[in-house]
């Protein structure tokens, strides 16, 4: 029988394959078949009916004085990041969105510093500043022209990041008074309010009818998968393990995209994600992986003896 903790490492490896194909599942939608603004609209009512009909179990009211922190957690987690998550995806190479994705945990420690004051120890700080090296050269290497990647796309993920990180910080305080059900549901609820202006043109002027089969099932999986199912694994696994073991399953996103890209470029000549997968970006990855494992685990000898001397 399979333990709590093996279930809570199936659940996160599960949640992070989920999102690593969900950059080629949701870029192959757009923008020929939905707009990108169109997509956050279905995604953000989708996911967010799912998550009301799970509230109708758990009976919990919110004090007043929460809702302009809820109602900023919704701009920032979820209409701005998946506002400029989705346009983003939708100009650039999967495999970069990927990439700078990953450095979420390092600006979540940026912003803890400042908002939260939580420590900044010498540890840190060096793997604050490779990462974000990391992140700002494959930025740039958007407008170098090879594959599909874009400058402008790569900032509207870059941007999509730094939003959700803002959200991690702020929505800390509220996870620890209310249970994470009830306080998805009203972010949600705001984010849902902050962006209708933004999508419900593009989804009105969508034309499903030249939808096929596989467009449907891709759409389903977008609404689905990685807002819905993937929230609700994670939130699983979290009782069981550390939230930076959590956050380390990050790493398996931008492998899943890359290999789905390195597959589709095989067995396609035509393939627009030829250039996707260079040295560089290879390099830009490693020194953003670096950078979050520095800040993520326990201080090294190195740094000790640093902080000591």
């Amino acid at each position: 029988m399979m333990s709590n903790s093996l279930k809570a490492h199936t659940a996160l490896l599960s949640v992070n394959i989920i999102y690593g194909a969900n950059y080629l599942i949701a870029k192959g939608l757009m923008p020929d078949r939905i707009q990108a603004s169109a997509l956050v609209f279905l995604r953000i009512a989708g996911a967010g009916i799912l998550f009301f009909i799970l509230k109708l179990f758990i009976k919990e009211t919110v004090a007043k004085r929460e809702h302009g922190l809820l109602a900023l957690c919704g701009l920032l987690g979820v209409c701005m990041n998946q506002l400029f998550s989705m346009n983003g995806l939708s100009l650039t190479s999967p495999v970069d969105a990927s990439i700078i994705v990953t450095a979420i945990p390092i600006f979540t420690v940026i912003i803890s510093y400042f908002i939260l004051k939580e420590p900044l120890t010498p540890q840190r700080i060096t793997g604050v500043s490779l990462g974000a090296l990391g992140a700002v050269l494959l930025i740039y290497l958007g407008n170098s022209g090879l594959g599909s990647g874009s400058l402008l796309g790569n900032v509207f993920v870059f941007i999509n990041a730094l939003s959700y990180s803002f959200y991690l910080v702020l929505v800390k305080p509220l996870m620890q008074r209310y249970k994470p059900i009830t306080v998805i549901c009203w972010v949600f609820f705001y984010g849902f309010i902050f962006m209708f202006p933004f999508g419900i043109q593009k989804l009105l002027s969508t034309d499903f009818a030249i939808y096929a089969s596989t467009d449907w099932i891709a759409l389903f999986y977008v609404i689905v998968g990685p807002t819905f199912l993937a929230y609700l694994l994670n939130m699983f696994a979290l009782q069981y393990v550390k939230p930076s073991v959590s956050g380390s399953y990050i790493y398996v996103q931008p492998v899943i995209a890359m290999f789905l890209v390195a597959l589709i470029t095989y067995l396609s000549s035509e393939s627009s994600y030829k250039g996707d997968i260079t040295f560089n970006k290879l390099l830009c990855c490693i020194l953003i992986f670096i950078g979050v494992f520095l800040i993520s685990s326990k201080p090294l000898k190195l740094f000790k003896l640093k902080s000591t001397s």
